[in-house]
């Protein structure tokens, strides 16, 4: 038995998630008109109060506020200095929200034979959760969480379809009740504790975990690009290698590969949804910046 019910209440993250992607996907089809919030509300089937309210409660941001957070302007600040966001010596001088979910993380890496072994005797757990950006599958070892990705269209056997593919020897098993804290603690910024670090588990070749262990230093609010990414693991030629690793990224979200753009600002593809993408940027802004405008 999951934790959620057939159809989530009406003020849940699901539910409120719901009415962000469908409001996402109207915008980025209507962008060039810059439609009011009245027409985007009547598209989603609410007035322009309840989605003002939705916004606010969702993403800590107003409806304009949100819009501006997913621009292109906006990705291309978020942009800016990126290269150096990635330099140790600079970052140690980031403070605030921006570095709170990654003072958060700490992580490990298994070793080459582990990942050749495709996770032959590996023992994950998973269960299905809500989250800020949909359901989502969450999958854990006994040493700390491995996968996370999220439902689309309500089929949860793709999303786990996915997991198994990455790692088709392990052994896995549904867990829901077992994977629940970690659920929370990784949508819910009040669980985001520097003294209590939630421990990921990177399970990739040497290559894709280099990569993903820079991802983890791009702070909340920041983003960089992929030859930027190339340049913090000393591969500077390796743009295209880089992006390959970013899209199998199997921690979404922890692992914070929507934080990387194209060089223009672009979102460029996702593995779980260009509209999720700009959700996640969206939410976050609503975290560092606050929810006026």
């Amino acid at each position: 038995m999951t934790l959620l019910a057939e159809r989530p209440a009406l003020d849940s993250p699901l539910a409120d998630y719901d009415v962000v992607r469908r409001a996402l996907a109207f915008i980025t089809a209507e962008w060039k008109r810059q439609p009011e919030i009245e027409e985007i509300a009547a598209h989603v089937g609410l007035s322009a109060s309840h989605l003002h309210h939705l916004f606010r409660r969702w993403a800590g941001l107003s409806p304009k506020a949100f819009l501006q957070a997913i621009t292109l302007d906006h990705a291309r600040a978020l942009l800016r200095d990126s290269a150096s966001v990635l330099d140790a010596a600079l970052e140690v001088g980031l403070s605030g929200p921006g570095r709170l979910h990654d003072l958060f993380v700490t992580h490990e890496a298994m070793t080459p034979g582990e990942w050749k072994a495709k996770g032959a005797g590996l023992a994950l757990r998973y269960g299905f959760h809500p989250s800020p950006f949909g359901e989502a599958i969450v999958v854990a070892t006994s040493r700390g969480l491995a996968g996370l990705g999220f439902v689309d269209g309500g089929d949860r056997a793709a999303a786990l379809a996915d997991m198994v593919r990455r790692w088709p020897a392990a052994d896995f098993a549904e867990d829901a009740p077992g994977t629940a804290a970690l659920a929370r603690r990784i949508f819910d910024p009040a669980e985001w504790r520097e003294d209590r670090p939630l421990r990921v588990i990177l399970i990739g070749t040497d290559f894709e975990v280099r990569v993903w262990e820079t991802l983890l230093r791009i702070p909340l609010g920041r983003a960089s690009t992929y030859s930027d990414v190339a340049a913090g693991i000393g591969k500077p030629s390796a743009s295209r290698a880089v992006g390959a690793a970013v899209g199998r990224n199997p921690i979404s979200f922890v692992v914070p590969c929507h934080r990387v753009l194209g060089r223009s600002g672009a979102l460029t593809g996702y593995h779980w949804g260009v509209t999720r993408k700009q959700a996640m940027l969206g939410w976050e802004a609503g975290r560092v910046g606050g929810g006026d405008g």
